[in-house]
């Protein structure tokens, strides 16, 4: 039963990681994208 609730637990920290990668990642480089198009800021600053 412990094993069943430690594998749950790491199941969850897992996939809330997963989740704040795949919306920050795409939030990062729309953003970086956004300040090329409107402001001429190089994209690597």
């Amino acid at each position: 039963m412990l094993t069943v609730l430690i594998l749950i637990v790491y199941a969850i920290i897992g996939g809330v990681s997963t989740l704040a990668m795949v919306i920050g990642i795409p939030a990062v480089l729309g953003w970086k994208i956004y300040r090329r198009v409107k402001y001429q800021i190089p994209i690597m600053k």
